[in-house]
């Protein structure tokens, strides 16, 4: 069996990687080939160009890519005519892999979606070209199998593959200690995985930093770094600060700082399953650039950023999105973390309810259920976990 992936995430290499190592449990000769990251390349993708190097978001972002992306298109295009693969399966990353799938459907492959993008938020238009390109969804979220159903699209609610990944990992007891030992209380800060990201966020969260240390003088603020080059900025735009702040810039500890934090300033983004599986209050922040259309497709279409938000139809986590007058909003964004930080109670009350919600959606078996609707083709519902989510509502 050969199976052509085009996934261009950081998350969705991930995802991608887990599903490979699934996929061969069960069919030990698969082929997998396509585009992808790292981690798929470690469990066996044979890889025409690395995708997440270029993960990229918002117009600006994107146009000093167009060239290189139209290349990577015609790449894909020649490669799934010659080859003919048995399926090609996406992951998010919708601006690019609607290309891949209208050269797949061309080239008479079957296409499926896997961790589809968004668009019941902000979408809802390209509903027609996931019609035309698309065979099949398979829906990490219950509302969003439902929206899909609703609509007569061919769906396939497998659960999300985060919550098996998580349950593989385990915490580095060392470095938990070591976070724990260097102050009573600690505010964990998520800049997000894509450069451009850290590069607008970052200094939003500096300035919270600022404001929020000179109420608590016990905090400190651990840096969950995605790459080391992430971690060098932040490391130059700290050396630069007019005085020293509490912060300590990390690479590979997001679970440990997740873990052991207070609670969360986190930049939108996947990261909040995991802030959500480990139960800690958070305050969810994306600043885009004024170019950046998505982000206004979230302000004017969608109204919650975060998947436990959206999962309760409530917010749960603050949310803060915003492109200009960053002073103002990293006075609010301070302004909620301070609540939370001089009340123990409303602070333990919100991980209360992160806790139930936790435990009510955070259902594992994602991957192998994706993995068999793959290989056979079969609609697998779980009206168990669709019914909790309705519940926690």
């Amino acid at each position: 069996m050969h199976v052509f992936f085009s996934v261009g995430e950081p998350s969705g290499d991930h995802h991608a990687a887990h599903l490979i190592q699934e996929l061969r449990r069960r069919q030990p000769n698969l082929r997998a080939s396509g585009f992808g990251g790292p981690l798929m390349e470690q469990a066996g993708l044979e890889s025409l160009f690395r995708l997440t190097d270029l993960a990229v978001m918002g117009i600006g972002a994107v146009i000093p890519q167009l060239r290189k992306f139209f290349r990577l298109r015609d790449q894909a295009a020649e490669f799934l005519q010659r080859e003919r693969p048995d399926l090609c399966v996406l992951i998010d990353y919708p601006g690019f892999n609607w290309h891949i799938a209208a050269a797949a459907k061309q080239a008479g492959v079957e296409v499926v979606y896997y961790c589809p993008p968004q668009l019941w938020a902000w979408g809802t238009w390209r509903l027609r070209k996931l019609r035309r390109t698309v065979d099949r969804v398979l829906s990490v979220l219950p509302f969003e199998a439902e929206w899909y159903r609703e609509r007569n699209i061919p769906v396939d609610f497998v659960g999300h593959p985060f919550f098996d990944e998580l349950s593989e990992k385990t915490l580095d007891a060392d470095a938990c200690r070591a976070l724990r030992d260097a102050s009573p209380r600690r505010v964990a800060l998520l800049p997000g995985s894509r450069t451009h990201e850290v590069h607008r966020n970052f200094p939003v969260m500096l300035d919270v930093v600022r404001r929020l240390a000179r109420r608590h003088p016990d905090l400190r603020f651990p840096v969950a770094c995605f790459r080391e080059s992430q971690r060098r900025f932040c490391q130059n735009l700290l050396d630069r600060q007019p005085g020293p702040l509490p912060v300590d810039l990390h690479c590979g500890r997001t679970p440990e700082i997740i873990d052991t934090a207070d609670c969360v300033l986190m930049v939108s983004g996947s990261v909040s399953l995991e802030v959500l599986a480990r139960a800690k209050p958070a305050a969810v922040m994306y600043r885009g650039g004024l170019l950046m259309g998505s982000l206004a497709w979230f302000l004017v279409h969608c109204k919650y950023m975060s998947l436990p938000n959206l999962m309760l139809d409530r917010e749960m986590m603050p949310e803060f999105p915003f492109m200009i007058r960053a002073g103002r909003h990293a006075k609010r964004i301070a302004r909620t973390l301070d609540g939370w930080l001089s009340n123990p109670e409303e602070l333990q009350a919100v991980a209360r309810d992160m806790v139930e919600l936790r435990d009510r959606v955070a259902q594992p078996g994602g991957i192998a259920r994706a993995a068999e609707a793959l290989l056979r083709g079969r609609a697998f519902a779980i009206p168990d976990v669709a019914d909790e989510v309705a519940r926690a509502a």
